[in-house]
């Protein structure tokens, strides 16, 4: 039960860093008067002035999803932690392959895919690791 409570934080909280650098990047680079993300033509004429900045910032969203959303994951896990973060890993490489999909992005930006997943596990990596750490020096 941990681990599904482990994960669905993880979702959670992956969600609100990727939709905390999507905003960031809006913020820097405001759409046009009367251009929502709902408005499909007017987007991707708008995707199309973003300087690469705007795409890196945006690789960024999405690759922390995976990261922030595997580190929350695999903190409240206590047996599988590298698990509930790769979980959390495949279902960001899920989503960013439906976004890829169904937004005109460069195709550049396909390198993100794998990155979902490396960034899951580095996640889960760090947060055994600490563990380690700080039970070494609780010990001594």
């Amino acid at each position: 039960m941990r681990d599904i409570f482990a994960v669905l934080v993880g979702w959670i909280v992956g969600m609100a860093a990727n939709m905390a650098f999507v905003f960031l990047s809006v913020a820097l680079y405001p759409m046009p008067e009367g251009i929502t993300f709902n408005n499909k033509e007017g987007f991707a004429a708008y995707i199309e002035t973003l300087p690469l900045t705007a795409f890196l910032i945006v690789l960024v969203a999405h690759v922390s999803q995976a990261f922030f959303g595997g580190l929350a994951a695999a903190k409240i896990s206590k047996k599988r932690r590298v698990t509930v973060a790769m979980i959390i890993g495949v279902l960001s490489l899920i989503g960013g392959y439906i976004n890829m999909q169904s937004i005109p992005l460069p195709t550049w930006m396909w390198i993100e895919m794998p990155l979902y997943l490396v960034f899951a596990w580095l996640a889960a990596y760090l947060v055994i690791a600490y563990d380690r750490k700080k039970n070494r020096v609780q010990h001594i």
